[in-house]
């Protein structure tokens, strides 16, 4: 019984921890973004964008990560013959690689909090990707154990997901050289507006 209860508590944990990891990534987007803004949006952006990083690490992500890691301890100690799959090996690798990510996460936000950017807005989008495909991982391992599919289907499927991902950041770039061309256009008739007539 009291494996159920670290499961489900496990569960709450990963999606609490995914909200976050989805999110946080956005929000350098927005926050990186703002940097091409003229003052004083820049600086108010940049704060409250700031803010809500901060507190979305702190006040979900962290917690989340720790009762995720702990249910999943708690479940190995009741159930130890776990270790022995290869599944579990696959999947604790899987999720190594997204502690990595977390911790890049903060050492991102943390460098845009002293003003350094060194992602543009476009190369978070993709960053931003990595975390779903992660997750695709570790649920199928976590729901095929060792019978993972390998079938075509199954990699239909994955490409579908990675397609989709493709297809937003495209959609992304798309949407953002539309406002570019607007704003070019927008200048361009100030311009022409206030050039004086000949008279």
């Amino acid at each position: 019984m009291n494996y159920l209860w670290f499961k489900a508590f496990h569960i709450i944990g990963i999606v609490a921890w995914f909200a976050g990891l989805f999110y946080l990534p956005r929000l350098f987007v927005y926050h990186v973004e703002a940097n091409e803004q003229p003052e004083p949006a820049r600086s108010i952006l940049q704060q409250q964008y700031q803010i809500m990083e901060k507190r979305l690490y702190r006040i979900i992500m962290t917690p989340a990560l720790v009762v995720t890691v702990t249910m999943a301890i708690a479940m190995l100690v009741i159930n130890p013959d776990l270790l022995h799959d290869r599944w579990l090996h696959i999947k604790l690798g899987l999720v190594g690689l997204l502690l990595v990510y977390d911790h890049y996460c903060l050492r991102l936000m943390k460098q845009m909090s002293a003003g350094k950017f060194t992602l543009t807005g476009q190369q978070l989008r993709w960053f931003n990707e990595v975390s779903t495909i992660l997750l695709v991982l570790i649920v199928m391992l976590a729901v095929f154990k060792n019978n993972f599919p390998t079938s075509g289907a199954a990699w239909t499927v994955f490409a579908m997901v990675v397609a989709m991902a493709a297809a937003i950041q495209l959609y992304a770039k798309k949407r953002r050289l539309d406002q570019e061309r607007k704003m070019a256009e927008a200048a361009s008739l100030n311009g022409a507006a206030s050039e004086p007539q000949a008279g």
